[in-house]
């Protein structure tokens, strides 16, 4: 008697033959082969650099990772990670962060403050605790036991940006915002948005790793906790399908466990690009007016080192790093726009 999981690759062979899958299955995954690296955004490109560096000397996926993201964290220039990223409502700059390796293992950390690395404060949760995630207090207490330094994340450009918000104290995201330049002249307050740095690593060994970090949604309610921390929304790594991470709009992540539904979609036999278009039509089937009106995207990468991605609205790009180039930036396919 076949398995399950022969019977529904076989069903998804049949569904092809016959034409009705055609469309899932179009587009043919981009492949880098291992070790490569992937992360969102074009500031992405720097993290991937960084991660590269211990990628091609044989280093584990996890390292890498970790070391990619920090990149971004410690960027002042970037006010949606880390560092310098924008406050909430009250003035407080919180970081979300997650960190999974080739095992399973997992760790996270949510509504952290005073502390400029959030996703090496994950890795401890992960490595020194039998939890996943600590937050708020918690999880700077736990910070600050472990040699981190307390120090203050709100930046002057961040302060003044907080400050210029607080005259009309509306939120009105514009789409793709965190994909434009910070070092130059910034747009008014009530049009700043936020978005996330999300990591992926197949390392020489065929071992895969995740990260995902964020200062989150720019002005947001004191205590709002997004996608990003949370192992299945932000960030799920399976080390015999894939691992996936998502950006935007986190809520509208959380509500469909976005990145777990990426891998198992690649554990049924999507290739990566099909799995996070999938993911992303989900989303647009359970509010279609909502949908239009924000940015949701995936990021995939399976074990042959394929990967993938597919957002809401156009303007979504990633960066890709392999042995014959560190500095690729893709267009990710979209839904609307």
């Amino acid at each position: 008697m076949s398995s399950r999981r022969q019977f529904i690759k076989q069903s998804l062979v049949g569904a092809v033959a016959a034409g009705v899958a055609g469309d899932v299955f179009a587009g043919n995954a981009q492949a880098a082969g291992k070790p490569v690296v992937i992360s969102t955004w074009d500031f992405g490109v720097a993290a991937n650099q960084a991660a590269w560096e211990v990628l091609k000397n044989k280093g584990r996926a996890l390292d890498a990772v970790e070391r990619g993201v920090k990149v971004a964290e410690a960027d002042l220039s970037n006010p949606t990670v880390g560092k310098g990223g924008y406050p909430d409502r009250d003035g407080h700059v919180t970081l979300d962060a997650c960190i999974m390796d080739e095992l399973g293992n997992c760790g996270a950390v949510a509504a952290l403050e005073h502390v400029t690395h959030a996703i090496s404060v994950a890795r401890l949760v992960m490595e020194k605790t039998p939890h996943v995630m600590l937050v708020g207090e918690g999880a700077l207490q736990f910070a600050l036991d472990n040699g981190f330094v307390r120090e203050n994340l709100l930046i002057p450009s961040s302060e003044k940006a907080w400050k210029e918000w607080l005259k009309e104290k509306q939120y009105k995201p514009i789409i793709n915002i965190e994909n434009k330049s910070f070092n130059t002249e910034r747009l008014p307050g009530n049009q700043y948005n936020h978005d996330t740095i999300g990591m992926l690593a197949l390392d020489a060994h065929g071992n895969l790793s995740g990260a995902c970090t964020t200062s989150g949604m720019a002005f947001k309610m004191r205590g709002r906790v997004g996608d990003s921390p949370i192992i299945g929304a932000g960030l799920y790594v399976d080390n015999e399908v894939g691992g996936a991470t998502s950006t935007g709009v986190g809520e509208e992540v959380i509500r469909t466990v976005g990145s777990f539904l990426v891998v198992e979609l690649m554990r049924q036999g999507y290739p990566p690009e099909a799995a996070c278009k999938e993911a992303v039509e989900r989303i647009v089937k359970k509010k279609p007016a909502t949908a239009k009106e924000i940015q949701v995207g995936f990021l995939a990468l399976n074990k042959k080192g394929e990967y993938g991605s597919y957002a809401l609205q156009s303007g979504f790009t990633y960066a890709v790093c392999n042995k014959d180039k560190q500095d690729l930036i893709v267009k990710g396919k979209h839904i609307f726009g």
